[in-house]
């Protein structure tokens, strides 16, 4: 069964996957998340895999993701070379290395791409996600894009101005070679957290928002 299932103490260890078909996805999707998390769980493991990307992405994305994950107890940060754009046509290679990748790593918490997300590449890691990682508890987090592929999101974390202007700050002082595009900017970045605060009353007035398929309530203890 898929669902909510999270319950971890403080002191213990969580174990967290987080996917990303690009460079800097992951930091826009759940970056300010995954600080709110660093923060609470001292003993936290984060795997964190970009499947395309070539050497200057990945220099740019190597620094951000230790910027990040600087709370973290233990961190594997790992960069592939599938071909930007082409994922449905390689499928079968991205699908095998989500296989090796299952063997090795048994998260409590994946973060991971949209299903209805417009950008090609983002379906397939999220197709690819529930496929492979079918009992456990996975947020699909966003990304702002031309398309306009923004829905409505059914679980929100809320987030302190301090934690925004960090997560905002760091992407962009990170991702040199996205300056250039009209949507990576500040005030964008800003203005999805604003929205999706505003849709959850958050306290800050900012918030993060994911797509959760499934949520179990459970009355019962084993």
């Amino acid at each position: 069964m898929l669902g909510l299932k999270l319950n971890i103490k403080k002191d213990q260890s969580i174990k967290i996957l987080c996917l990303g078909a690009h460079c800097d996805d992951i930091e826009i999707g759940c970056g300010g998340t995954l600080l709110n998390i660093l923060e609470k769980y001292e003993n936290a493991e984060v795997h964190w895999v970009v499947f395309s990307s070539d050497t200057k992405r990945e220099r740019e994305a190597r620094s951000s993701a230790n910027i990040f994950l600087q709370r973290a107890g233990s961190k594997s940060v790992q960069f592939e070379k599938f071909r930007n754009g082409y994922f449905p046509y390689i499928g079968e290679k991205i699908k095998s290395y989500f296989e090796v990748l299952k063997e090795n790593v048994s998260p409590d918490l994946i973060f991971s791409h949209y299903q209805k997300d417009l950008h090609q590449d983002h379906r397939v890691v999220s197709e690819l996600t529930w496929n492979t990682f079918r009992d456990h508890v996975i947020f699909e987090y966003e990304i702002p894009k031309y398309d306009g592929d923004f829905n409505v999101p059914n679980f929100y974390v809320p987030l302190g101005n301090p934690v925004c202007e960090y997560k905002v700050k760091t992407i962009i002082e990170s991702f040199r070679s996205q300056v250039s595009k009209h949507w990576f900017t500040e005030d964008l970045l800003l203005s999805v957290l604003r929205i999706r605060g505003m849709e959850c009353a958050s306290f800050s007035k900012y918030a993060e928002a994911f797509y959760c398929r499934k949520v179990i309530l459970n009355l019962y203890e084993k």
